[in-house]
């Protein structure tokens, strides 16, 4: 069991309506002669809708244990991607509505999580970060960097990011996956 003040991002539960869903943000609210409140964003596993609700802090739930195996990233075709387990080299697809806010980081053989509820495959989770090529910025302009000032880039897969304007077209990128934002420029470590 897990209590709703125990909440945080990435922990599976199942709801009050039977639905298994995933915590996707928390926040505590207490006001001064009010009762706590745990707000939360949740995404539900099977259906991918996003669910906003409060719980009381003292509201229990039955936690919801994932596994997580070593998969590649193989195609894309028509409404599935492919993904190949790691270990016995078996493909497994799933629909792309599933995948929307992973597909713009994805190329092929990317190494990736595969999740399994109940032994079935049902999720992928991309590393926190990537490093992506910028394929395509407009030059800054001299004396447009007075300011922090963030300017329009494309990486290799086609997302557009926001970037310093220090960054130029050939740079590689460090770019977080929970928030399609720039992280920091990468450089190749010396040896």
């Amino acid at each position: 069991m897990i209590l709703a003040s125990q909440f945080k991002e990435g922990n599976m539960f199942i709801n009050e309506n039977g639905q298994t869903v995933e915590v996707m943000s928390v926040q505590h609210h207490r006001k001064s002669q009010a009762r706590a409140v745990v707000r939360v964003k949740l995404c539900n596993v099977e259906t991918g809708s996003i669910i906003e609700t409060a719980y009381r802090p003292e509201d229990k739930f039955k936690d919801v244990s994932i596994e997580k195996r070593p998969k590649t990233y193989v195609y894309t075709d028509g409404g599935m991607a492919y993904f190949m387990d790691n270990e016995n080299y078996e493909q497994a697809g799933l629909p792309v509505d599933k995948l929307k806010a992973s597909l713009p980081f994805m190329t092929e053989n990317m190494q990736v999580q595969g999740l399994y509820l109940n032994g079935v495959f049902f999720s992928i989770q991309l590393p926190a970060n990537l490093i992506m090529v910028i394929t395509e910025t407009v030059d800054s302009v001299r004396g447009d960097t007075v300011s922090n000032t963030l300017k329009a880039a494309k990486v290799s897969t086609g997302l557009e990011i926001k970037v310093p304007m220090f960054i130029k077209e050939g740079d590689q990128v460090r770019v977080d996956t929970r928030t399609m934002a720039y992280v920091e420029r990468y450089t190749e470590p010396k040896r």
